[in-house]
């Protein structure tokens, strides 16, 4: 391949990758929706703050029911694309590979996606978004330290932005949120918490596992093993060990008004995840992720759809501020095609 050819392959793997991180944002910012909304439906309406435990219960059996329909849709997706063989043979070469998914489901899922349930719940999908902001860089500092993943001044400048553009826009109503009183709110701050260091190290696992693994598959054995881990292990566990109703809030969740705002979630993150994953291996873990962070201002233009409640003069300021970090990583990009690691010479 000439060096021209090299080039113009290299660009155009570019522009797939941020293409693919932008969907993921996209997708991504919808998901907040109906994984708030759920929360307004009975019989999780009724649930009192005043009782941590039923929180925390309810928020592990939501993000289980999640966890479920995820792989469901994700199976569908590897059929239509004829990978369901590829598939199996990826998940039973554990040693090798899967595992590295197995831990990614820990952190994303366990940790990430439960505390995003936790803090919508508890304090409310404003605080979940903004504390999920910070995932791009817990993912990019590790993603650097664990494989020498190659951040540039600009891309870290760009990566600096987004983030920034993305407290501008909820920051406001964030210390809206924090000025209400509330029992043990510090739940849902744990939960925000949980939400940024999980997503921002699954990122960083997978970035490693995905040199011998395509993204398609991979994503869904990420998402089965989180949905084992649940089913198999925390909620038999927790219904076992606790006098907490378990079975019964899961029951309940079968009426068709929360089934249905579970299952479009799903659907929505099902496709996020498809679209994150497949960002990785083209543009690496800090961009990829920096990228995804746009979730930020499409929660808000989704969120203003639905409620009608339009955002406020900040939101202009903090959504010039994402697309700025973000041109500032595309030309990062344009300028160092193809340099996602640092690599030893001669290696």
């Amino acid at each position: 391949m000439s060096s021209m050819h090299r080039q113009q392959y290299l660009r155009r793997r570019t522009r797939w990758g941020y293409g693919w991180a932008l969907w993921a944002a996209v997708l991504w910012g919808a998901w907040y929706v109906p994984g708030t909304a759920i929360w307004h439906e009975t019989p999780l309406s009724g649930l009192s703050q005043g009782s941590p435990a039923n929180f925390l219960m309810a928020a592990a059996v939501l993000t289980a029911f999640h966890a479920c329909l995820v792989v469901v849709f994700q199976l569908f997706w590897l059929a239509a694309l004829g990978k369901l063989a590829d598939f199996f043979r990826t998940l039973w070469r554990f040693g090798g590979i899967s595992k590295w998914y197995f831990l990614a489901a820990v952190m994303g899922g366990l940790l990430a996606n439960f505390g995003s349930y936790l803090a919508m719940g508890y304090v409310g999908a404003v605080f979940a978004a903004v504390a999920g902001l910070l995932y791009p860089v817990v993912g990019a500092t590790l993603a650097r330290l664990w494989y020498r993943e190659r951040i540039g001044r600009r891309a870290a400048l760009g990566i600096a932005v987004i983030v920034l553009g993305g407290v501008a826009i909820y920051l406001p109503a964030l210390l809206g949120e924090l000025d209400t009183e509330g029992g043990a709110r510090w739940l849902g701050y744990l939960g925000g918490a949980l939400a940024a260091l999980g997503w921002g190290m699954e990122g960083a696992i997978v970035g490693r596992a995905m040199d011998v693994t395509d993204p398609d598959c991979g994503v869904t054995i990420r998402y089965l093993a989180e949905a084992l881990y649940w089913v198999l292990l925390i909620l038999p566990g927790l219904a076992w060990l606790t006098p907490l109703p378990v079975y019964r809030l899961a029951g309940e969740l079968w009426a068709w008004r929360p089934l249905l705002y579970l299952a479009v979630g799903a659907l929505s993150f099902a496709f996020c995840a498809v679209a994150w994953y497949k960002s990785f291996p083209l543009i690496g873990v800090g961009r990829g992720q920096a990228i995804g962070a746009f979730y930020a201002m499409f929660a808000t233009l989704f969120t203003a759809a639905f409620t009608l409640n339009f955002p406020e003069w900040y939101f202009l300021i903090g959504l010039a501020l994402v697309i700025a970090g973000g041109f500032v990583m595309v030309s990062d990009s344009e300028r160092n095609v193809g340099a996602v690691r640092l690599v030893e010479e001669g290696a």
